[in-house]
């Protein structure tokens, strides 16, 4: 028997735990436990091993547990023989009884299990390795401490303060304020590494194109417009995102995909102000636009240089159907308003439009015409940068999107949906206006 076991020898519903080298010999010098452990080791009876490896009697300079390892009432009447009778053998002791066997058992076990009790600082089973068949007999616990940091959670539920802040975001009020984050953003990050070093630098604008997959070419022609200050996030509309992986640029990308949706139903539920926090100026674009005369960087420059909250780029206006007051002029940088096209918002601008957008109105129509509620003043902060222009291509590849119902092509029912949409939104900011009024008596 080598250093390191332990022998194990069932008695009735007692476990005896025999040491069979002298792992702690301060702590194992009862004669009694001496002669026990020296009469088994001398036994030639088949025992049970259990290598210690997992069994530590542990030193002072570990934390100290408690282990507690309840015995089940598991008899194993024919390894209790053989066990006493070796005992009774090289103690010369008679065997009287069943009675005389039970004694000298429970005396050994409490013997033991005292010294056990009161000597061994720490006693870690987590790592014992119990032959399968004790396992089924046994029932471990045990409870430890690990050196590390404590929280409030650590010096138990008792010491926890009671924390409510009304100024938290929503359903935040029983957190810290120094442990609430309110605003997220759509930075990639990595899986590995210190979180403080995954960005080599956070982009400043955000860009946003609602595609498929058949203006691919558009979109490449398109984005190589935008230089590293612009993220883009393509919302995908035909359910196609893995094909884009062979644009370089779209492995850096944001893909998000829902089928046969809008870019008002994306934005309302993928762009909340606290989500685009990080960005100082949005784009909202759609995927047919030309845009061969445009300069992302020469644009932004002009919009802070204006003061524009809400602008576009102007529209060529020789190509598509565009407002009037949305066309490009050729005699001046910028001139005032804009449709919902390719708007542009500052990071103000959007956290007031977003909250406008209706959930089931998913077109969008006539927003544009209810802007100017979120800047003032709106003649000043809404308008059009006319020396960068675009070009709006006119492809209803959305409004192909649609199904044929009572005879009528996909594309007459989404502009059918368009224009009683506007209607509903007409009337649902009308309403709100009435009731606003009401309260203070001027309906």
């Amino acid at each position: 028997m080598t250093r390191g076991e332990i022998l194990i020898c069932f008695s009735g519903n007692l476990l005896l735990l025999l040491p069979t080298s002298p792992i702690h010999n301060n702590y194992i010098q009862s004669p009694l436990i001496s002669a026990a452990a020296s009469a088994f080791r001398r036994s030639e009876e088949e025992r049970f091993r259990v290598r210690t490896t997992a069994v530590y009697f542990g030193h002072g300079s570990y934390a100290a547990y408690k282990a507690v390892i309840r015995i089940r009432l598991f008899i194993l009447d024919e390894l209790a023989r053989a066990c006493t009778s070796r005992w009774q053998a090289h103690t010369a002791v008679k065997r009287s009884n069943d009675n005389a066997r039970l004694i000298m058992t429970t005396i050994l076990g409490v013997v033991f299990g005292f010294f056990v009790g009161v000597s061994f600082t720490s006693v870690s089973i987590a790592k014992m390795n119990l032959p399968s068949r004790l396992i089924k007999s046994l029932d471990v616990s045990f409870s430890g401490r690990v050196a590390r940091s404590k929280s409030l959670e650590d010096v138990g539920s008792q010491k926890v303060p009671k924390i409510y802040v009304p100024t938290n975001p929503r359903g935040a009020e029983f957190l810290p304020p120094g442990i609430v984050v309110s605003e997220t953003d759509l930075y990639l990050r990595r899986l590995w590494g210190d979180p403080n070093d995954d960005l080599s630098m956070k982009r400043k604008y955000l860009v946003t194109f609602t595609v498929g997959f058949d203006q691919k070419d558009n979109i490449n022609a398109a984005v190589k417009k935008f230089s590293d200050d612009f993220q883009i996030l393509l919302f995908h509309y035909d359910g196609r995102a893995s094909e884009w992986d062979e644009f370089e640029w779209s492995k850096s990308a944001v893909h998000v995909s829902a089928p046969k949706q809008t870019k008002w139903w994306y934005a309302k539920r993928f762009l909340h102000p606290d989500v685009v926090a990080a960005y100082d100026y949005i784009f909202i674009w759609d995927e047919d636009l030309g845009l061969e005369h445009f300069n992302a960087v020469k644009y932004m420059e002009l919009v802070k240089k204006h003061g524009l909250e809400i602008s576009q780029p102007g529209l060529e206006p020789n190509n598509g159907l565009t407002w009037e007051m949305t066309k490009r002029r050729g005699d001046r940088e910028v001139h005032k308003f804009v449709e919902i096209m390719a708007p542009v918002f500052s990071r103000d601008a959007w956290g007031c439009v977003w909250y406008m957008i209706q959930n089931d109105l998913v077109h969008g129509w006539g927003l544009d015409f209810a802007l100017r509620r979120c800047v003032e003043p709106a003649h000043e902060k809404i308008g059009v940068v006319d020396s960068q222009w675009i070009i709006h291509q006119v492809i209803p590849s959305l409004g192909n999107q649609g199904k044929v119902e009572n005879g009528k092509a996909p594309w007459e029912g989404v502009r059918e949906r368009c224009k009683s949409e506007w209607a509903q939104f007409q009337n649902r900011l009308a309403n709100a206006d009435r009731a606003y009024l009401a309260q203070f008596g001027k309906a």
